[in-house]
């Protein structure tokens, strides 16, 4: 009976495959381990394998599907010993045109062989990848790139590995750039696998050759090889042989390579230590900063603060700061948001004489920007200075950039600075929070608070609820009795329910950290006389508030206080509030 269930799963499984439904054939691909697993591992080898390999599905959706699924057949075909049966459709995906598939298929190969012994790697597995790497199309030679680090390692014969780096040696120097790009992209990896003496000869010449192809997108490939190589050669070959390359490629004729090794830079200064970087790489990093192209600058910027630590704080303050103020008022809105992003994390290695000297005003003059992005991410990240210097020095800067970003007309800008304010509220205290504003007479914080709560976009009111519910946990339930409650309880009488709801929201919120007496006293009232509101979904708010807050209360209250107004909602006459009632009645009960 197991035989013929096994027979019918297989050929259901054959039928849906072969079905014209693109949606039927990747439910199937789905079950592919638990048909192999059915089967067994010699009829998964000798039957479901085969199947995969001679199919013709030329949906790229369901390639990529079985390209995923194959990597989890190794111990359905037997382990190890037979892993390598798994490589024949993995090949035939390794080549088609899809990208995608195409590294999938590399991906799961790559860890077929990982599974295999030497000998299996040595007879199936290197077989697979010189195949690949002499294939008539490009698309097989870029595929066989990302698994000669695999091969190499697996196998121990001299004779194998040898002709393993002479056949990379040829992608490397193959007519089609993709090819050369696939092979500038894994030569790092491979790299790491070789010897250390065909490292310093052979990979060093293949990377010189990669490194001046008249393809720029083959040399800003081969600039991550950069960082690689710089981790595997001695300290003096990096040096030598590719610090020259790097200075070389900060001043390359094309920006996408000059932007590469933006992004590459600090690792290879990392690789080769502090001395040597601040000697040969400092002035390439300069003229990054100072490049012609906004995306070569975001990258510059995005790195200053690890560059600065790396380097120290005499040649930050003598070579980058420079730079760095100019960014500070850079024609890309972009490129003052990625150094503002950053610019906090250079107070620890410049000191409090230096922040305050030459990094404050650059604080000030980006908390003054025109682009909402540039103002949060200085703001997201005051407690890097705070440690420093404190943040007195930008409070008076701080509260307009603050009440700009609180009504800026884009929503998620808004939701952004909400979720600084607890924040802020434990860096600087409730004397810089609670400062009288020269406008209206009234305190900043108030007033956010109202207009946060009465915004007309709902996720603005419900993080304005949780905010306040993150201050009260900051500073207590009595400052919450004194500063808060009293202007939340002014909008339960605004004539806006969806304002109402919000109010509801934060008492609920408030409930949970305020204490049993300020709920007594404060939110079981407004709580009770919202219960008799106009409108349906502010009293089905009320019903679901008395279940969230039954926790916050004493057995006797909830069964005296909160439930005969819970059983009064059960009666209502709106069906959404009689539901919501009885869910708390339930929560109420169960808490006894």
């Amino acid at each position: 009976m197991g035989d013929e269930n096994d027979l019918f799963s297989v050929a259901m499984l054959i039928d849906e495959l072969k079905n014209e439904n693109v949606q039927l054939r990747l439910n199937s691909i789905r079950r592919l381990a638990t048909i192999a697993t059915a089967l067994g591992p010699e009829r998964t080898r000798t039957e479901l394998v085969p199947f995969l390999t001679d199919s013709n599905d030329d949906e790229d959706e369901c390639l990529l599907a079985i390209a995923e699924e194959l990597a989890n057949l190794i111990p359905k075909v037997g382990g190890p010993e037979h892993a390598h049966v798994l490589l024949a459709p993995l090949e035939n995906l390794a080549t088609v045109e899809e990208t995608v598939v195409r590294d999938k298929a590399v991906a799961a190969a790559c860890a077929v062989g990982e599974a295999m012994t030497s000998e299996g790697a040595t007879t199936h597995y290197v077989p697979c990848v010189q195949r690949l790497a002499n294939g008539d199309w490009f698309t097989a030679r870029v595929s066989a790139c990302g698994m000669f680090a695999v091969a190499y390692r697996k196998v121990a014969d001299a004779g194998v590995r040898s002709d393993l780096r002479k056949t990379y040696a040829q992608l490397c120097a193959d007519e089609t750039p993709m090819t050369r790009r696939a092979a500038a992209q894994h030569l790092g990896a491979f790299a790491g696998e070789i010897e250390p003496e065909h490292v310093r000869g052979e990979i060093m010449t293949l990377f010189k050759q990669l490194t001046t192809d008249e393809q720029d997108s083959v040399r800003l490939l081969a600039v991550e090889d950069c960082a690689k190589l710089g981790k595997i050669l001695p300290r003096e070959e990096c040096v030598a042989d590719v610090v020259p390359v790097v200075k070389k490629f900060a001043a390359d004729k094309s920006w996408r390579v000059r932007y590469m090794v933006a992004q590459q830079l600090y690792e290879l200064c990392e690789s080769i230590g502090a001395d040597i970087a601040r000697e040969e790489l400092l002035p390439s990093y300069e003229q990054l900063l100072m490049d012609g192209e906004a995306e070569v600058r975001i990258a510059s910027a995005g790195g200053v603060s690890s560059f600065c630590a790396l380097v120290g704080a005499a040649a930050a303050g003598e070579k980058i700061i420079p730079r760095v103020k100019e960014l500070a008022s850079d024609g890309s809105q972009h490129v003052r948001a990625a150094l503002a992003s950053v610019i906090m994390g250079l107070a620890p290695t410049m000191g409090k004489d230096q922040t305050i000297e030459q990094l404050l005003p650059i604080f000030l003059t980006l908390l003054k920007d025109e682009f909402p992005e540039v103002r949060l991410n200085i703001i997201a990240k005051l407690d890097q200075v705070n440690h420093v210097i404190g943040v007195d020095l930008l409070s008076q800067e701080l509260l307009p950039a603050i009440k700009d970003l609180a009504e800026d007309i884009h929503w998620r800008v808004r939701l952004a600075i909400i979720e600084y304010i607890p924040l802020l509220a434990s860096q600087m205290g409730t004397s810089f929070l609670f400062q009288k504003s020269e406008a209206d007479g009234g305190d900043q914080l108030n007033a956010l608070c109202l207009q946060w709560l009465s915004d007309r976009v709902y996720s603005i009111r419900e993080a304005a609820a949780v905010n306040l519910q993150k201050l009260a946990e900051v500073f207590g339930a009595e400052w919450a009795k004194t500063h808060i409650m009293p202007k939340v309880m002014e909008l339960m009488a605004n004539p806006h329910y969806l304002y109402r709801m919000s109010v509801i929201k934060t008492m609920t919120l408030l409930a949970g950290c305020v204490g049993q007496e300020l709920c007594m006293t404060e939110i079981l009232p407004a709580l009770k006389a919202a219960a008799k509101d106009r409108v349906p979904n502010v009293r089905f708010s009320v019903a679901k508030a008395f279940g969230d807050i039954a926790s916050a209360l004493d057995r006797g209250v909830v069964e005296g206080e909160i439930k005969p107004i819970l059983n009064e909602l059960g009666g209502d006459a709106d069906a959404d509030v009689r539901f919501f009632a009885q869910q708390s009645i339930a929560t109420c009960e169960a808490k006894a």
